[in-house]
């Protein structure tokens, strides 16, 4: 090909790529000034609430308690201002099948208050957090020390994007946390939807693969191991064939419940308070209270 063939290629291409009536689902109109969220500056978000819901850990390695106040307290104002510019690019976020953006009436406004509803949880997220490092020191004997399980377990960052995530959810934020988890989920395998509720002291041993839909109840004291899944089994649909979206689909799981690896637990179904889930299980019905579940023995007789 000649060059005048290749621009004319290119340009043919380019025009395709621009019919915007063939794709309509994947295209996102921008208005005025605004702008997506940014994964970038999420991630800064999450390394300073990280720093300031286990300091010392995360942020300055120099933090003593001279510096606590200040050191907290700027970074306390640096997610603000963060995070309202995340939260006013995820309201202007609109999908027109869904809602229409252009009743929202200063948006500004708006991300400023939600934004500092969300700083205003950081400490009731930072001890929900701590019932979960204690999760997970006390249920892992090659656990050596409290600051290994925060340093090192996947578990804890899983679930520090998770408990934020969730609070901006409950806030009303579009996009943002489902952001949020997906970015724990490439960090350490552990799937979790920012939808799901989830209670105190919970706990995931080692975590690769272990996946939490939206509509799951997770009570206190509860144990997972890797590979499990909370998962759906079908999905309703609507007079068009459509999947009938937010209707509770997926599994309870009641106070001190421990799921072991590669366990599927599918639907709305119901696990009892201290049941015990084992390995390579296939559950699609309720579980009572205290129910021991396993796979029968198998022999082969010669």
């Amino acid at each position: 090909m000649n060059s005048n063939e290749i621009a004319q290629l290119l340009n043919e291409t380019a025009g395709t790529l621009s019919e915007t009536k063939d794709i309509s689902k994947l295209y996102h109109r921008h208005r005025y000034t605004d702008s997506l969220p940014s994964g970038q500056v999420i991630s800064e978000i999450v390394d300073l609430c990280r720093a300031v819901i286990f300091p010392g850990y995360y942020g300055k390695s120099t933090l003593n308690a001279q510096t606590m106040l200040y050191t907290i307290g700027v970074n306390v104002e640096r997610i603000f201002d963060l995070l309202t510019q995340q939260v006013k690019a995820s309201l202007n976020f609109c999908n027109e099948e869904k809602q229409d953006c252009s009743g929202l009436e200063d948006v500004s406004s708006l991300a400023m208050e939600k934004a500092s509803r969300l700083v205003s949880q950081l400490p009731a997220i930072r001890l929900d957090l701590a019932s979960d490092v204690e999760a997970a020191y006390l249920g892992d004997p090659a656990a050596e020390s409290y600051g290994e399980v925060i340093s090192c377990y996947p578990v804890i960052k899983a679930l520090t994007n998770y408990r934020i995530a969730h609070e901006l959810y409950k806030l009303g934020v579009p996009l943002l946390p489902r952001i949020l988890t997906e970015m724990a989920h490439s960090e350490t395998g552990i799937d979790i939807h920012p939808g799901a509720e989830i209670g105190r002291h919970f706990m995931i041993d080692h975590g690769t693969g272990v996946v939490i839909g939206a509509t799951c109840i997770i009570g206190n004291n509860v144990k997972l191991y890797q590979g499990v899944t909370l998962g759906a089994r079908s999905f309703p649909l609507d007079d068009k064939g459509n999947p009938i979206k937010h209707i509770p689909r997926h599994p309870i799981l009641e106070d001190n419940v421990i799921v072991y690896s590669n366990a599927t637990i599918l639907g709305r179904v119901t696990i009892g308070k201290g049941a015990v889930i084992g390995g390579n299980i296939w559950v699609t019905y309720d579980v009572p209270a205290g129910a021991r579940i396993s796979q029968r023995k198998h022999t082969t007789e010669k």
